[in-house]
């Protein structure tokens, strides 16, 4: 199917219009299994509603069974029994249909849209591409301008001294990973990554096949002491806030893997990805401002402004930073030119700074309200793991079922959440355990998603 267009009535939320006459287009037949469906775009351009309306319906069709979506090929008409649609439609329910659960989406890879500065930072782009320097193709390891903005920025917030010359602006962090890993594969073969970790960075490394060795992670923090059993002379960590559980290195590992390194004459590769949302206390100074001749530092404009806008960087030491520029010297910009002068622009105006302050505070009272609502309607059936930082919250539910089955029961009650088995190698946790994202949801969104999960999870 390539497109639809029909008209709304004022009954019903579009969102669940559409999904009513994707729904009606399935059972009918008149899309048959398999077949594509219009993308979100397409079919929110052409019905003349927002995006995330037409993302509703499709999700609440994926939680159904009707569709299933396929990465970045789109959304396709799941096969349905025949004989469960021999009635005809007019005999449907619609007091049922209309009583059906809201869709809410736990997701932690979106941000706060009412929060988010369009009006400057669309004023802002519009300024850039008055500028003669828009219209050309941009420097190969990021425009000068973000590079020193970046610079002063990490310096003020992070403790990181540095120059513009040593960053390199990318992206996204996996990206990075994958260039940074051609130019270390040589000397390293292996690299130790945390257990639990971030997958998408060891899909990075897998890439140029490394062998891994694993650091346990717990909520009390890594196991370092267990490094010095450890071969490898590289590692990747994520020390401001452990991804997935959250804990935060204190200044004594902090220390201790520093001495580390050093004795070992490796490099950390410290991904510092949303260390500006740390509610109860402030960030900790990152790894590189200890000792930058051993830390590649990783940040990115993804979790704390918008993830659409691929914007990432890099800190490297003099060595890696001669081996990289060599290396990829040729090699043209992977991030848009006009995303980095606006950004550029909107640090060196003090919007940067603002945003942040704001969007602390805005993230710190959802992240209350989130916490607050799953103990209300879980009491100690429930552990609430990483609530001090960032934008998700990890449960842990105390049921004898699997983490498939907590995802597929919140399904089926229309909330989205989201699985953690996928972070883990050897370490894994003793019960089913969900991620919880709040970012862009409101507080009547939270409350209404907590208590659907308390009727998913325990019905009485």
């Amino acid at each position: 199917m390539n497109n639809t267009i029909f008209t709304f009535n004022d009954n019903a939320p579009k969102y669940k219009q559409i999904y009513e006459k994707f729904k009606s287009y399935i059972e009918q037949g008149d899309i048959l299994a398999n077949e594509q469906l219009p993308s979100i775009r397409q079919l929110a351009d052409s019905l003349h509603v927002s995006r995330n309306t037409t993302l509703l319906a499709y999700e609440q069709l994926v939680a159904e069974g009707y569709i299933r979506g396929e990465g970045r090929k789109g959304y396709f008409a799941n096969e349905l029994e025949p004989r469960l649609f021999q009635e005809p439609l007019i005999s449907y329910d619609k007091k049922q249909t209309e009583s059906k659960p809201p869709v809410i989406n736990f997701r932690a890879d979106a941000v706060d849209q009412t929060h988010f500065p369009l009006k400057i930072w669309r004023k802002i782009a519009n300024q850039v591409l008055t500028l003669q320097d828009s219209f050309r193709y941009g420097e190969p390891f990021g425009e000068e301008c973000l590079r020193e903005q970046i610079s002063t920025y990490l310096f003020q917030s992070r403790g990181v001294k540095t120059n513009a010359n040593a960053i390199i602006i990318g992206s996204s962090t996996q990206q990075m990973l994958v260039y940074l890993g051609h130019i270390l594969k040589d000397e390293f073969q292996s690299i130790i990554v945390e257990d639990p970790g971030y997958d998408g960075a060891r899909e990075a490394f897998h890439f140029h096949r490394f062998m891994f060795e694993t650091l346990p992670v717990y909520e009390t923090g890594a196991e370092l002491s267990q490094l010095e059993q450890m071969k490898s002379r590289l590692i990747y960590v994520t020390p401001s806030h452990q991804s997935p559980i959250g804990v935060s290195m204190s200044i004594q590992q902090r220390q201790m893997i520093i001495h580390w390194v050093n004795k070992m004459r490796g490099y950390i590769i410290e991904d510092d990805y949303d260390s500006e949302f740390r509610y109860t206390q402030k960030p900790f100074p990152a790894l590189a401002s200890i000792d930058s001749a051993r830390v590649i530092y990783l940040g990115n404009f993804s979790k704390s402004f918008l993830p659409g806008i691929r914007l990432s960087y890099m800190v490297l030491p003099q060595p890696l930073l001669n081996r990289y520029k060599n290396q990829f010297l040729h090699f043209e910009a992977t991030t848009s030119l006009l995303s980095q002068l606006t950004m550029a622009k909107f640090m060196e105006e003090g919007e940067w700074s603002r945003h942040i302050k704001r969007m602390r505070l805005v993230y710190k009272r959802k992240m209350q309200h989130l916490v607050s609502a799953l103990k209300e309607q879980f009491d100690q059936n429930i552990s609430i793991i990483g609530e001090q930082s960032g934008l998700y919250v990890l449960v842990k539910v105390h049921l004898k079922h699997s983490e498939e089955w907590l995802i597929q029961q919140a399904s089926l009650h229309g909330v989205t959440v989201y699985p953690t088995s996928l972070y883990f190698i050897k370490n894994n946790t003793d019960g089913p355990m969900v991620k919880l994202g709040f970012s862009n949801l409101s507080s009547h969104e939270i409350d209404v998603g907590v208590k659907l999960l308390k009727n998913a999870w325990f019905k009485e």
